[in-house]
């Protein structure tokens, strides 16, 4: 089962028919529990239960359930996705016990879809939310965070907070595996985005050692439209991670449908556009590029069909 996707709202829903939570900078997770074994599936599909083992307790909580949530990695408090970027492509058990001790993550569990059996997606989110707290799941390692009536009370708390964003759900919705529904609507503070890579740059004084990413974003067409040179964020083992991911991917040409730049075309290496980052910036300029980009990390839970589903919404 895929996870159900939210749109991009227009302004926080009003009214009695919507409830409000709040967006986690995380990872999207499907937790699968039955005959005392968890299994943690990416929005992808991916099984990435070896990376957290510290949710491994999920499976004693109850014989069968299937939930939906978020991995977050908190930073001061504040969940960061470039905290949680080193735990999510780890595939050694060793390590990731490692990492558990110094940079542990919680699962917010907000939907419950199956319980002993009984597939609960077409319940009315209401009904489903009533379940899953009744459940009490909470640990040091998982909660059922709160929701609110008052999505814009909510969306300004969040804002002064440094979250994320909002959240608004209809109450009545039911629960649609891999669709993205207007029920489900997403109100985002922060100015990051999720771009395909389409080349890089060597570090200046080398020659194979990544010192920035060339990315795009959806041109409308099928394509990939050039948004700019990413280098900020990728000093040390963070370039050295990501070029190893692109060495099997070079092509000869740019898959950009645009133009790129001669200042960042000279010396680059093509890549199939088929690794997707998160960057953070400023915006766009006015030529379209991002304005003070900075690498956050690998979105291996994002694919670039999933980049341009969100453009055509």
């Amino acid at each position: 089962m895929k996870p159900m996707l939210a749109s991009v709202a227009d302004g926080i829903p009003r009214g009695a028919d919507w409830v409000h939570e709040v967006k986690w900078d995380g990872m999207r997770v499907l937790a699968d529990v039955h005959d005392g074994r968890l299994v943690l599936s990416s929005r992808t599909g991916r099984d990435v239960s070896v990376s957290f083992p510290e949710l491994a307790g999920l499976a004693e909580t109850y014989d069968d359930l299937l939930l939906d949530g978020e991995v977050v990695a908190l930073d001061g408090g504040i969940p960061s996705f470039a905290a949680l970027a080193e735990r999510m492509h780890v595939s050694s058990a060793r390590k990731a016990a490692q990492l558990a001790t110094t940079r542990p993550v919680t699962f917010m569990a907000f939907d419950l879809l199956r319980l002993f059996g009984s597939d609960l997606t077409s319940q009315p989110w209401s009904a489903r939310r009533e379940l899953l707290e009744r459940l009490d799941l909470r640990s040091s390692a998982w909660q059922v965070p709160p929701v609110y009536d008052d999505g814009e009370e909510l969306f300004d708390a969040t804002r002064e907070q440094g979250l994320e964003g909002v959240v608004s759900k209809r109450r009545t919705s039911p629960y649609a595996p891999g669709r993205r529904s207007p029920d489900w609507r997403k109100s985002p503070h922060r100015a990051s985005l999720s771009v395909v890579v389409g080349g890089w740059r060597p570090e200046t004084g080398t020659t194979n050692r990544l010192g920035a990413v060339l990315v795009g974003t959806p041109d409308g067409a099928g394509g990939w439209e050039y948004a700019g040179r990413v280098g900020a964020g990728l000093a040390g083992a963070a370039g050295g991670r990501v070029g190893r991911m692109l060495e099997p991917l070079s092509r000869s040409d740019s898959p950009f449908s645009n133009e790129v730049p001669r200042e960042d075309a000279v010396g680059a290496f093509w890549v199939e556009p088929t690794l997707v980052v998160e960057v953070q910036s400023l915006g766009r300029g006015s030529t379209g590029k991002l304005r003070q980009p900075a690498y956050l990390g690998v979105r291996s839970d994002l694919t670039p069909a999933d980049l341009h589903e969100v453009s055509d919404a």
